[in-house]
């Protein structure tokens, strides 16, 4: 950029040639060191700069401490008009540095770094080997979760995919991966396509190959309940959670009146079937692209490499269970939900529901038709983005976690008592959990994931059924647990269900089910139990499914 260049700015005009701050083309008082700061701020528009970076530019080779930058900030705020609580023009990022959030007069493209196709690396998960990308040097990290398929190398042949990107890349360092099954990641058989659970694991070992401890996720439309379902299962390591045109819940229900019926959404899978490889669900995604000749094309594309049509269906299919409401008052991060008010996709409603039931969440409704936050005016989004990442304050670290509770309870003889906690406490390592305590003949473990739980229970069960005369019940729920006392509820719950299970069973809660749709695990309902830690009777399901898949994990 040229830096000579003058910046317009809402009703300022900054001009380098001479020095001055104009407002409608009247000079505004501002030292040179303030005027220097101001310039170079808004020349970097939307990233972060460090107090370090504008020390050594402002003040090279002379010492000054953070006071006198707070000092001349102050003096551009007053210029300016900047209410340093509800900046317009310049954001506080605590303890770390400045951001200008205006939208100034350079165009978004140059004020964006140009970066190319990054190089693509791979992460571990399991067995499966998932495509990651790592841009920018920003000082905190963001993973990016793509929607339904994606598509890395793709993402940046389209000139407003890579634009909305490098402005992310500008404000963070960016992490961005295709999900198993799709893009550039593993394939896996339609029938094995990861579940909420395994999409955890896949992010956390992206997370871990790229060096990231902690970082703010960001999940685009079906990647909003994935990020939601982390932030609360790993709170240590998520800074913060932005949703952009996302849900709670795919399907209508009777308190969730906006998703479409069963009945719209296999017709929708009817026309993947029939015309994958053409512009499919472009004219809900992006309407204002649907006559872009080279856009449908390179929407075609895209959908061609991300997935075959089989696994987008079984996508679609399984994207469709996905229910996350009973999740969202367990976050405990700074939330962002982004929603343009004409969506067609997902109705405006429901990010308006993620936002309310999310506490402290801000909700930011936008102008618009366009789903895919790239399309359309994305400079509106990425300023929402740019000034919640600048005004976020890391919230104290919160020890309540979302946890799932699997209890087991038997009656029978004090030797095969014995056995059972042997036998208890080999399946819960064996599926990743911890156990929390073995109380007589009721035993409790925690596990981050539903499955994993379910799947020890009837494990459990199946290894002592013929080798004892113990009469052993199971119960999962999941719900917020800090240690202790305050996992009571979630405990109590559990074992609530344990007791109304029949010689064999694992009961499992709602909320159970609602999150572990693709793993192959089957329910049949029956009666309620009380939860009387919220004084309601609650439906439970009970656990059916093939032999060969009780040691599965």
């Amino acid at each position: 950029m040229d830096s000579n260049k003058p910046i317009a700015f809402g009703p300022f005009r900054l001009d380098p040639a001479s020095g001055l701050l104009l407002k409608n083309g009247a000079p505004v008082p501002l030292t040179p060191k303030a005027f220097g700061v101001l310039h170079y701020l808004a020349a970097r528009a939307d990233r972060l700069v460090s107090k370090q970076e504008l020390l050594e530019a402002i003040w090279p080779k002379v010492f000054v401490g953070d006071a006198v930058l707070k000092v001349t900030i102050g003096e551009i705020r007053r210029a300016l008009g900047d209410d340093p609580k509800k900046p317009i023009y310049i954001a506080t990022a605590h303890r770390r540095g400045y951001r200008f959030t205006a939208t100034t007069g350079l165009p978004t493209v140059a004020r964006s770094a140009e970066v190319g196709t990054p190089a693509v690396k791979y992460a571990r998960s399991g067995s499966v080997n998932l495509a990651y990308q790592v841009v920018g040097s920003g000082p905190i990290d963001l993973v990016f979760v793509m929607g339904w398929v994606s598509h890395l190398e793709y993402f940046w042949r389209e000139p407003s995919f890579a634009a909305f990107l490098t402005r992310l890349a500008s404000m963070a360092r960016l992490i961005v991966f295709d999900k198993r099954g799709t893009g550039l990641s593993d394939p896996v058989p339609v029938s094995q396509l990861p579940t909420l659970e395994e999409r955890l694991d896949d992010v956390r070992a992206v997370m871990d190959a790229a060096g990231s401890d902690r970082a703010v996720l960001m999940g685009v439309s079906e990647g909003g309940p994935l990020c939601t379902l982390f932030a609360a299962t790993y709170p240590e390591r998520t800074e913060a959670l932005i949703m952009i045109g996302s849900y709670a819940r795919r399907l209508v229900d009777h308190d969730y009146p906006w998703g479409k019926t069963k009945e719209a959404h296999e017709a929708f899978c009817d026309t993947l079937l029939r015309d994958w490889g053409g512009p499919v669900g472009l004219d809900e995604r992006a309407p204002s692209q649907i006559d872009n000749r080279a856009f449908r094309d390179w929407w075609a594309t895209y959908l061609r490499m991300g997935a075959s049509p089989g696994a987008a269906v079984a996508l679609t299919r399984m994207n469709a269970q996905i229910d996350v409401r009973d999740v969202l008052p367990a976050i405990r991060v700074p939330t962002l939900v982004v929603h343009r008010t004409g969506d067609r996709c997902l109705k405006v409603e429901e990010g308006r529901y993620l936002a309310s039931h999310i506490p402290g969440a801000t909700f930011v409704e936008l102008p618009g038709e366009d789903h895919l936050p790239f399309v359309g005016d994305q400079d509106d989004i990425l300023r929402a983005i740019a000034q919640f990442l600048a005004l976020a304050r890391t919230r104290p670290d919160s020890d309540r976690v979302l946890t799932t509770v699997l209890s087991v309870n038997a009656a029978g003889q004090t030797e095969d008592l014995t056995l059972l906690q042997r036998v208890f406490a080999r399946e819960v390592s064996v599926h990743r959990g911890r156990v929390a305590s073995i109380p007589g003949n009721r035993l409790v473990a925690m596990f981050d994931g539903p499955g994993r739980a379910v799947r020890c229970g009837r494990s459990v069960a199946s290894a002592l059924a013929s080798r004892t005369s113990l009469s052993v019940r199971g119960g999962v729920h999941i719900g917020e647990c800090a240690p202790a006392a305050t996992c009571a509820p979630v405990i109590d719950l559990s074992a609530a269900l344990a007791d109304a299970a029949s010689s064999g069973d694992v009961l499992v809660s709602r909320t159970v089910v609602d999150l572990v749709h693709g793993s192959g695990l089957q329910f049949e309902e029956r009666q309620t139990v009380a939860d009387t830690a919220r004084v309601r009777s609650i439906p439970t399901f009970a656990v059916v499914y093939p032999q060969d898949l009780l040691h599965e994990d």
